[in-house]
């Protein structure tokens, strides 16, 4: 199996990410990929996130690499979706995929039309 790039979430995002989890009616296949995320990151104390990584609020710009399409979106949680007009739920396969990647980062994550890759080109904060 290829080594998923290094990810870092803040204590906050993880708290809240856990609590949303134990709450949430996802397929216990998703809560397994989102908790499996969860244990490989590093956990940085709020200000000690660096501004170049996805957290819950973070408006990133990405790229899927086999269609070279590019995105703008907010990365979310589910109740804060309608917040934005470009939101992403961090429950998405593609959110889950995003959160702690940095600036410059790739990752592979599985879809219904089979694995995709997307490249991290910017992430601005942006408060919930």
């Amino acid at each position: 199996m290829e080594k998923q790039p290094d990810i870092i979430i803040s204590t906050a995002d993880l708290a809240e990410l856990e609590y949303q989890l134990e709450r949430s009616k996802l397929p216990v296949d998703a809560i397994r990929a989102i908790e499996n995320e969860l244990d490989r990151a590093t956990i940085v104390a709020c200000k000690d996130l660096p501004e170049n990584v996805v957290a819950i609020g973070s408006q990133v710009t990405f790229k899927i690499l086999d269609s070279q399409k590019v995105f703008t979106k907010t990365l979310c949680l589910p109740h804060d979706s309608v917040k934005f007009e470009d939101s992403i739920s961090v429950f998405a396969p593609i959110g889950s995929a995003l959160i702690g990647l940095s600036t410059g980062q790739c990752i592979k994550w599985q879809t219904q039309r089979g694995q995709q890759s997307v490249e991290i080109i910017k992430v601005e904060s942006r408060k919930l």
